[in-house]
């Protein structure tokens, strides 16, 4: 019998770990994909072996989000990053030339900044001045009369705060624009009709790095602007089935492995309930530690997906031994972003409750043996002046 695969617990915030059935059938099918002889990274995109690898993985993402037949589903390249800038140059078109911007993070921050090289960006509301701590009132939402459109992210990745299932009301004829990165396919989208575009990398809940889903109604297609490059041009995509030039043919391949587990799996609510079980097991963990370990977040938009936390507050020394210690226990990845600080923890769909009960386990065992900060250290004695 061959050994278990070395594995660590992974809470990467992306590129994410995978479920293991998942890589297990990729590595069955590396060499010879279903008798065909060759690697899925070999195919031709226009072989009929390929095009019903590409239409079974968008007819099964279509069945997870229950989606309407009148959006168009496409497997772009450039990530999210790539979306910054394509959600004007595909919406701009016969507009005022004015969008509205929900800004609760820094993913959100980059989509404005990114889109004021091509219309004029009002930020209808923004957290900042809670240090992206909470998720402003839809009462306080500054919206310009005649936008294109109104964009806002529902799940922060670095700062933690994820809005609520329902879609935010916006004026009528106002195109709702949301990137889900980080919290796509992790629970059901129940008003779905409301959304224009919804658009998400895929290296956090749906699959490996370089691939993003843009996922487009389709009387919004006639509104490219004319020096949108082609690459990124949706209604050019969506006539060629996303294969306008060679797509990143082997992510797409193991995007449906993953989404035919979450259908196995029973689907977008397993997700769900699986995201909920996970995330409630630690921030118990964190409420029962008497304020040793705290989250900055409000309670009321905290995060299923990205947790941060911190130590004593802020005790950067702690902090570091922590994830040191826990890299050498097989917990890998809790630093939080550079730009924050302290810990994070992300609980994407591949992620196990085995995962997160040793994480909760080494949690508590870490407070028991670090109960205070250390002593600050003495300051060096100054080097005595040359001469």
């Amino acid at each position: 019998m061959a050994a278990a695969p070395h594995r660590v617990h992974n809470f990467s915030a992306g590129p994410a770990s995978l479920p293991l059935e998942v890589l297990q059938q990729a590595q069955a099918e590396f060499l010879d994909w279903h008798g065909t002889g060759m690697s899925v990274m070999e195919m031709s995109h226009r072989s009929k072996a390929y095009e019903s690898i590409i239409a079974k993985t968008q007819q099964d993402l279509r069945a997870l989000l229950n989606l309407p037949a009148n959006y168009k589903v496409l497997f772009l390249q450039g990530g999210a990053y790539g979306a910054f800038a394509s959600i004007p140059m595909n919406l701009l078109k016969g507009s005022s030339g004015k969008a509205d911007y929900i800004v609760t993070g820094t993913w959100s921050q980059t989509a404005v900044k990114e889109a004021k090289k091509y219309c004029q960006v009002n930020v209808a509301a923004t957290a900042e001045a809670t240090k992206f701590t909470t998720i402003p009132e839809r009462s306080t939402w500054n919206l310009t009369p005649g936008a294109a459109y109104v964009h806002f992210t529902s799940n922060e990745t670095i700062h933690g705060v994820e809005f609520p299932m329902e879609a935010p009301e916006v004026p009528e004829g106002t195109v709702l624009v949301c990137d889900m990165s980080s919290d796509f396919l992790s629970r059901p989208i129940p008003d779905i009709n409301k959304y224009g575009v919804i658009y998400a990398g895929a290296q956090k809940n749906a699959g490996p790095a370089g691939l993003a889903i843009v996922i487009v109604r389709e009387d919004l297609l006639g509104r490219t602007i004319d020096t949108c490059p082609q690459i990124w041009n949706w209604a050019d995509q969506a006539k060629n089935d996303s294969m306008l030039n060679t797509p990143p043919t082997y992510t797409i391949y193991m995007c449906g492995l993953y989404f035919a587990w979450m259908l196995r799996q029973g689907g977008l609510a397993a997700m769900q309930a699986n995201a909920r079980a996970r995330a409630t097991l630690l921030y118990d963990c964190i409420a029962q530690s008497n304020g040793y370990y705290t989250v900055p977040v409000a309670p009321a938009c905290r995060s299923l997906m990205n947790i941060p936390y911190r130590i004593l507050g802020t005790c950067a020394e702690l902090e570091d031994k922590f994830v040191k210690e826990a890299e050498k226990a097989g917990l890998t990845t809790l630093k939080g972003h550079r730009s924050v600080g302290g810990l994070r923890a992300s609980f994407y769909n591949a992620c196990t409750m085995e995962s997160v009960q040793a994480l909760v386990a080494f949690m508590r065992d870490f407070q028991a043996k670090n109960p205070t900060a250390p002593e600050p250290k003495p300051a060096a004695a100054p080097a005595p002046a040359a001469h």
